[in-house]
């Protein structure tokens, strides 16, 4: 069998983060790894930091502008001021379809030279590419209150085959 045909198990990695600064972190970390053409799909409930760490994917890529929630515009474009890939970062939360919902955005036009990061995009947005980059960030048992959050990056194609995710642990 052509080894091109065969599918590339899943590349994973769970960590553990204890607060805000050290998921802040994580998103530094991250964006060393990340390139044009790679979609980031963020999964958890409100508050579990996926805000959070698309701020230090921002800081990490050398992007214009705050990175802030993007709730009520649905998305926002910060450009590189590095020569880097531009941030797209788009919040589906209030958006209830699949990619037809997301149609509007150019998402497909925009993902070749861009990096997307989508919070809420689970069931909206896997259709734009074989080649993404899931993360479920999940708040500990216990008191809502806690900083403890179990991250599980899961990266999927053969982008993500041919990326080292241990390198995240830091």
């Amino acid at each position: 069998m052509d080894e091109a045909a065969v599918p590339h198990n899943p590349a994973e990695i769970r960590l553990t983060v204890t607060s805000p600064e050290q998921m802040r972190e994580l998103g530094l970390r991250l964006a060393g790894l990340l390139r044009a053409g790679d979609l980031v799909m963020l999964t958890g409930e409100l508050g579990a930091g996926k805000t959070t760490l698309t701020r230090g994917l921002g800081e990490g890529l050398g992007v214009r502008g705050a990175v802030t929630s993007p709730t009520f515009v649905i998305a926002r474009v910060h450009p590189s001021l590095v020569d880097g890939p531009p941030l797209v970062h788009v919040d589906a939360y209030r958006l209830s379809g699949g990619l037809d919902d997301m149609e509007d955005l150019d998402l497909d036009v925009s993902l070749p030279e861009s990096v997307i990061v989508v919070e809420w995009g689970e069931g909206k947005v896997e259709e734009l590419t074989d080649d993404r980059l899931q993360i479920l960030i999940h708040r500990a048992v216990g008191d809502t209150t806690d900083e403890v959050r179990h991250v599980t990056l899961t990266g999927l194609g053969d982008r993500w085959a041919k990326t080292d995710l241990d390198a995240l642990a830091g």
